[in-house]
């Protein structure tokens, strides 16, 4: 009996050793990235290509193995920033597996079943607990307590056209903000998502859908008018329509959700 207890003892403090080593460079998830994701030409989204991902799928399944390892006190003792990156690779990263199980699909929804969406899926563990999608969103990111990070909804990429792109390389802490940031400017500035046209604005679902999330005070952003006149210069307004936007004059539409796969070939 005693022996039984070192050994699980051990495992689990080799465990905890793998974790507090966790490669917060995100190097293998890194590797499957380059080469199989793009932009597309003026750099507002992104297109993945499946088949090429499918052919490194070891690669991707070595980094969710390493990202599956990491334990809650592990997690707990890391940085904010390290804590975000993680768990955005990790949406991302379980997503692609998701879809490549499932691949060949025109879209991530075709994968839901008529009780359950892809989405309540529990596929895969993460911190010490099999999760779903949703939970890993909107439990440990978005309802945390930990962040009150609304730019989040443009780096989480739900494997769809109409989602903010898949970036090429990894989120990472040290470039964190400026990932975050450069995310956001690129999907606001897509005008097949996001414009101002005949006297209104007409924007993404994402901000009907999580709307509260830019009415929290981040940043002083209290209201989603708030948001969208922090980033004016990338939707293009111009001082009337900002005028408008801080008088509360200017009417919201928003947009069809595109949920075609975001693959590089469509």
């Amino acid at each position: 009996m005693k022996k039984v207890l070192w050994l699980l003892t051990f495992i689990v403090s080799a465990q905890s050793v793998l974790a507090a080593e966790f490669d917060h460079q995100h190097s293998a998830y890194a590797k499957l990235l380059t080469g199989s994701v793009s932009w597309s030409e003026d750099g507002s989204s992104s297109g993945v290509d499946y088949p090429a991902v499918k052919a490194r799928l070891n690669t991707l399944t070595q980094y969710l193995v390493q990202v599956s390892e990491v334990d809650q006190h592990s997690f707990d003792a890391w940085s904010k920033s390290q804590q975000l990156a993680f768990l955005i690779n990790a949406y991302n990263g379980f997503t692609l597996q998701l879809v490549l199980e499932n691949y060949p699909v025109k879209s991530i929804k075709d994968i839901g079943r008529f009780w359950q969406s892809p989405w309540q899926q529990k596929f895969f563990n993460l911190l010490g607990a099999e999760r779903s999608l949703d939970e890993l969103e909107h439990q440990l990111i978005r309802e945390s307590g930990r962040f009150n990070e609304p730019r989040i909804h443009f780096a989480v990429n739900c494997a769809s056209l109409g989602c903010p792109a898949l970036r090429p390389e990894p989120f990472t802490a040290e470039q964190l903000e400026w990932q975050l940031e450069d995310s956001t400017q690129r999907f606001l500035r897509d005008k097949s998502r996001n414009r101002y046209r005949d006297g209104e604005l007409q924007v993404s679902a994402i901000f009907k859908w999580y709307r509260q999330d830019f009415s929290q005070g981040w940043l002083n952003s209290n209201s989603l008018n708030d948001f969208f006149l922090r980033y004016a210069d990338s939707m293009e307004l111009d001082q009337n329509q900002q005028r408008q936007l801080k008088n509360n004059e200017l009417e919201y539409r928003f947009l069809p959700y595109d949920w075609r796969l975001n693959s590089a070939a469509e």
